[in-house]
């Protein structure tokens, strides 16, 4: 009997709108027995037929289970004020890398240039790394990237089309339950001008937290100026500030949550003294009046804070809703929250802590800008509001009125600084804010290190970005990341790194891969996309037992539009168990695969990604397809 060199392929059609419908990748396995592999074999077998959903703009993910699907990822970290970081860290169990990246900016706010290695210190959890690995980012480098990327056989694109596809999403996130009518007012005219000033490599989705006013993401500005045009207040309660006494949200934060005993007795006075309840003389009048008072402070202060509570921790989980939608984008990911602020009791430091958890596991930096531009507290209150306060009392209720500004503005500064971002307020210049915090800056930098991590326990590790000379700069990088979670399961771990990196801009050769496109039209709205993957064998890390060599090679092709939405997704497995002579033949000649997706004619993007099991080796590139 011969005995033979076999290679098995299994592959699956993926069909998902959202990362975890990766887990439900149908496998049909089948045969190909192999005595020799020679130079353009092409390993072709169509998967076998499965539902495959329609590509959607769905304006309310199931965030539910994509957050399952990725709830142990080992993702990325943080930082700070004033600090816009572009993409993140990037970490990977097998090879241990950490990418930062980091931006400079002098005094006037302007990125400093040509900065070398040497020049930059990394601390992680406070002990010196050495930077293993650095690189310059450009507006020059990331065109040639996006040129280098559109080289492809179906279609040949000129430099702006190139350019116009997608490589940046930003989700342009409206508190308008917290917002005023002068705000909105205000803010639509900025945000206009913000949108006249995106890169056509730009794609911007606009959301609000009462959920009434939504666009999934595209680069048609009018389109989205058009969406802007319905942001108005949209507060879940309707506050009476003609009320006796008018207990603000901060006010009742004080006399429930932490027995200010100063805010409850001002509060008192001014219904003793506005509203007195209505008792007649005797002994105990005084007694009685003290005690009533008392008892409306309280009972109003709870109220107010009860529904103070309730709307912002709507606006926390409005916020993981955006963040899951932007969790599937396959490129740099950010949130520009758009708030005037809102107060951080002691009851929300948890909803806070998660979703700035949720943005560094998803990789996605998240900018606010402060509505309010500058502010001065008008004593006594709000004009436009009716006021009934004495004005005997007017000097304590303007300081309660600023600290009241003062605590909403912290909130702003936690979401910034926990997940890298920029925080914008204390100007009028709005579009100017909406442009520093959704723009990518002139130049960047990336550092990259190997961290020696005793424990695989997911936790969060601490990092700070330094210049060796003390210049006067800021630097603006992430200031932590999540070191990975040993996972029992082997295909787990390989299906979470090929997930991560099927969603990922980033580009990882460990495995030698390349990949041609071309198109075949049947009509005038019908075609079919080829795509021809190569794969260089030679950094396999294959394993010898009994005269056989042996391993898996994974691989995943997702196509993508030109907005970043997720179409449609191919998976194919290839088991190799090889004689040493076919072995050595496929280390010259490589092992080449072919996809076939059916696509109406437009620009779209083909991520594919490879994936070893013997060496937990990855290879992922994606390509720019124009079918007319």
């Amino acid at each position: 009997m011969t005995t033979r060199s076999c290679l098995h392929i299994g592959s699956g059609k993926v069909g998902m709108t959202s990362i975890q419908r990766f887990r439900s990748v149908s496998r049909a396995i089948f045969v190909l027995e192999l005595l020799l592999l020679t130079p353009g074999v092409v390993f072709s077998q169509q998967p076998a037929p499965v539902n495959q959903p329609a590509a959607t703009n769905t304006n309310k993910p199931d965030t539910s289970a994509l957050e399952k699907a990725t709830a142990q990822a080992p993702n990325p970290g943080t930082k700070g004020e004033v600090s816009n970081l572009e993409q993140g860290t990037t970490f990977r169990l097998n090879v241990n890398l950490v990418q930062v990246h980091v931006t400079v900016r002098d005094s006037n706010g302007k990125a400093v240039p040509n900065l070398r290695k040497e020049d930059f210190l990394l601390y992680d959890q406070g002990k010196p790394q050495p930077i293993s690995t650095f690189s310059v980012e450009t507006r020059e480098t990331r065109r040639e990237e996006a040129k280098a990327a559109s080289k492809s056989e179906a279609g040949g694109e000129t430099e702006a089309q190139t350019s116009s596809l997608p490589d940046r999403f930003v989700a342009l996130t409206f508190d308008d339950t917290h917002m005023s009518l002068q705000d909105a007012n205000y803010l639509r005219t900025q945000a206009n001008k913000f949108l006249d000033g995106l890169a056509p490599t730009d794609r911007v989705a606009i959301f609000s937290s009462s959920g009434q006013m939504s666009h999934e993401f595209t680069n048609d500005k009018e389109s989205l100026k058009r969406t802007l045009l319905g942001l108005i207040p949209r507060p879940r309660y309707q506050i009476d500030h003609n009320s006796c006494p008018d207990v603000n949200y901060y006010e009742a934060d004080q006399i429930v949550n932490y027995e200010n005993p100063n805010v409850l007795s001002t509060m008192i006075q001014v219904v003793q003294d506005l509203c007195p309840p209505p008792f007649t003389g005797g002994p105990q009048a005084a007694q009685q009046v003290q005690a009533a008072a008392t008892w409306i402070v309280q009972s109003r202060a709870k109220e107010i804070l009860t529904q103070g509570d309730s709307e912002a921790q709507f606006v926390y989980r409005f916020m993981l809703d955006v963040l899951g939608r932007l969790a599937g984008m396959p490129g740099e990911r950010v949130m520009i929250l758009v708030s005037p602020g809102f107060l951080l009791t002691i009851n929300q430091h948890f909803d806070m802590s998660l979703v700035i958890d949720r943005a560094n596991r998803f990789n996605v930096v998240v900018n606010t800008l402060d509505t309010r531009g500058l502010y001065s507290p008008e004593p006594g209150g709000d004009i436009s509001e009716l006021s009934n306060v004495d004005p005997a009392m007017g000097g304590q209720l303007a300081s309660y009125q600023l600290a009241t500004q003062q605590e909403q503005t912290y909130v702003l500064h936690d979401f910034a600084w926990g997940t890298g971002g920029v925080y914008y307020g204390n100007s009028n210049d709005l579009a100017s804010g909406l442009s520093q915090l959704g723009t990518t800056p002139e130049v960047s930098y990336v550092l990259g290190f190997s961290p020696q991590i005793q424990k695989m326990d997911g936790s969060f590790h601490n990092l700070k970005v330094r210049l060796a000379q003390k210049n006067k700069y800021d630097i603006q990088a992430r200031h932590g990341y999540f070191a990975p979670r040993q996972v029992a399961d082997p295909a787990e771990q390989a299906h979470r790194e090929i997930v991560d990196a099927v969603f990922s801009p980033d580009e990882v050769l460990e495995l030698p891969l390349q990949f041609q496109t071309q198109y075949f039209k049947s009509g005038a709205a019908e075609a079919r996309l080829s795509v021809v993957s190569r794969v260089d064998l030679k950094a396999m890390h294959f394993r010898k037992a009994e005269g056989w060599t042996t391993d898996d090679l994974t691989v995943v092709t997702a196509v993508f539009d030109d907005n970043g939405i997720y179409l449609s997704g191919l998976q194919k497995i290839l088991k190799f168990k090889l004689l040493e002579k076919d072995y050595e033949k496929l280390l010259r000649t490589g092992v080449a695969v072919k996809f076939d997706f059916d696509l109406q004619p437009g620009r779209y993007m083909v991520r594919q990604v490879v994936r070893d099991s013997e060496g937990a080796q990855l290879g992922s590139i994606s390509r720019r397809v124009v079918i007319p």
